[in-house]
Order: structure tokens, then C-alpha cells, then sequence
């Protein structure tokens, strides 16, 4: 993760979200995985940006026990919007959106490590599954922009792994789509 390639408060929750990772380590629980807007904004360099941090996680009780033990709070309640737990200095929610990848369908070997220095590493989904992801959204008809968030990161790792990120836009798509798509 390079410091000032991303907006200063998403580096601040990238790094709170390695910390949060390092402390489930040593608790030796496997760390959450990030996907969602904030995977598409880290691989992006924040060319898309995200309101919140969405995880993937087995241990949900272990990870929200971490989350308060390091100063963040419940947000659900009146008045609240529904983004889970935010941390009064970060401005950004972070929430567990399921307890397997993608629906079991990403490869859970091919998910990425980032070192945020000293505060310590935490792991992204892969960018082909960001990809296949936003292509899935797309082709639901209720997300027409995630078709453009799909074009943007395809266009910016031209070294993706193609069989594999056909074989997973097919899959989110259901046949609909495949790579073709992204370079219309």
C-alpha cells in the first residue's frame, strides 16, 4: 500500500483495518477479508471512491469484539444509516457482508496480502473477482454503473489472469457476459 496514493481517509481505515486484522491473528482467527467498495477503491488508487468498508468473515463475533475493543461503534439505531461499525475519527463504516467469498465461488488462494507498514497486513479480495463482482451487479440491471467500476479496474491491470476472469464474469453473469464486455 503506497502512503499518499489514496484519499487520507481511506488510508486511515485501510490502515485501522490492518490493525484490526493483525489483532485477530494473534487471537488465531484468519483475518477478514476486504471486498466490495473499498476493494475497488485500494485497487483503484481511489479513482472510485466507497462510503464504507465491506468484510468477509467466518468469526463476525470475533471481528465486531475487535472492532469495539478498538474504539468503533454500532451505528445501527435512529438516526443512523446502516453502514455497521464506524469509529468516531474515521468517517467510513465497516461491515460484515457474508461468512465465505463471493458465495463460495472466488478462489479463496488468489485473494491479495497488503502491508500497511507497521499497522500490519490485511487481505483483498482478487482483483479478477472485484471485476467479475462489478459485472455481476451490472447485469442484475440494478447497479448500471458497476459496469464502468468494472471497466476501471480491467483497464488498470492489464496483467489479470483472463481464463480465469471469463470463466468468473460467465459465473456472476450467468452467460450473460464475459470480457468482451469491458472493452466495448
Amino acid at each position: 500500500m503506497a502512503s499518499g496514493t489514496y484519499r487520507p481517509e481511506f488510508e486511515a481505515a485501510l490502515r485501522a483495518f490492518a490493525r484490526i486484522c493483525e489483532a485477530l491473528r494473534r487471537r488465531g482467527v484468519e483475518p477478514p477479508v476486504l471486498v466490495g467498495g473499498a476493494a475497488a477503491e485500494l485497487y483503484s488508487g481511489s479513482a472510485i471512491n466507497t462510503g464504507d468498508f465491506d468484510v468477509v468473515t467466518g468469526r463476525q463475533d470475533l471481528f465486531e469484539e475487535v472492532l469495539r475493543e478498538q474504539g468503533f461503534i454500532n451505528a445501527l439505531g435512529p438516526g443512523h444509516t446502516p453502514l455497521g461499525w464506524l469509529h468516531p475519527e474515521l468517517g467510513l463504516g465497516f461491515e460484515v457482508v457474508s461468512s465465505t467469498l463471493l458465495d463460495g465461488r472466488a478462489e479463496r488462494e488468489r485473494v491479495r496480502l497488503f502491508s500497511a507498514g507497521q499497522d500490519g497486513e490485511f487481505a483483498v479480495i482478487s482483483v479478477e473477482d472485484m471485476v467479475a463482482d462489478r459485472m455481476g451487479q451490472f447485469a442484475s440491471g440494478t447497479a448500471p454503473d458497476m459496469l464502468e467500476q468494472a471497466r476501471t479496474l480491467f483497464s488498470l491491470y492489464p496483467d489479470a489472469d483472463l481464463r480465469y476472469l471469463e470463466r468468473r464474469i460467465r459465473e456472476e453473469t450467468v452467460g450473460e457476459y464475459g470480457i468482451g464486455r469491458l472493452q466495448d
